[in-house]
């Protein structure tokens, strides 16, 4: 946008003087123009954030960025599914079906997805992700529809079927509310490896610092 008609030149400028670059994933590079600068991806690191609880919660949306993250797009939608929806990050008024979180800790935003079977995301453009990837550590159905940005979740998403666009918002919605296959947590666990800590860490001690100490 006109926003950055100073900023985009500004930021070539810097990426080019850098030494190193750390993005959290290769989309962001080619965001970036993908620069010739030596580059470490070092992915944010997701981990369950406790121990399993009973899903006593339909469903669980993020919309602090109400229209980026589609809020707008998910509640014309979950008006086809017979469902509660839980909003977190913004207030609103509650409607059939639709309650306000407002704003929560972290720590509070994971306790609602221990408790979820479904997170509901449909975003109109997506950075990272990061909410749809602990949405999947802690044993949560993830259903998002595609967007452009580096959206780093996206791959994984799609690889463990979740992926949908505006007009199956609904349907996928509907079919991961009934889905009750006792093992998916722990399919989403195996497929998060590389995002879990461990990796994230393998990489900072057998990539990044090597750089780093090369660069000194």
């Amino acid at each position: 946008g006109r926003h950055g008609l100073w900023q985009r030149p500004l930021e070539r400028r810097r990426l080019a003087q850098a030494p190193l670059l750390v993005p959290q994933d290769p989309g962001a590079l080619h965001e970036a123009g993908d620069p010739r600068t030596p580059s470490v991806v070092v992915r944010i690191p997701v981990e369950p954030s406790g121990p399993p609880e009973p899903k006593d919660l339909a469903a669980v949306t993020y919309a602090t960025n109400p229209y980026k993250k589609g809020l707008d797009r998910i509640l014309v939608a979950w008006r086809d599914v017979d469902a509660e929806l839980v909003v977190a990050g913004v207030d609103g008024r509650d409607t059939d079906g639709v309650r306000y979180a407002g704003r929560l800790e972290p720590a509070a935003f994971r306790a609602l997805l221990r408790r979820a079977k479904v997170y509901v995301t449909a975003p109109r453009r997506e950075d990272y992700g990061l909410a749809q990837l602990e949405a999947l550590a802690d044993g949560c159905r993830v259903v998002t529809t595609g967007a452009p940005g580096p959206y780093a979740a996206l791959p994984l998403l799609r690889e463990l079927g979740h992926v949908t666009d505006d007009a199956g918002l609904a349907g996928a919605v509907r079919a991961a509310l009934a889905d009750a296959d006792p093992g998916y947590a722990a399919r989403a666990l195996d497929a998060l490896a590389p995002f879990r800590r461990e990796a994230v860490d393998r990489i900072v001690a057998g990539d990044l610092l090597p750089a780093l100490l090369r660069g000194a």
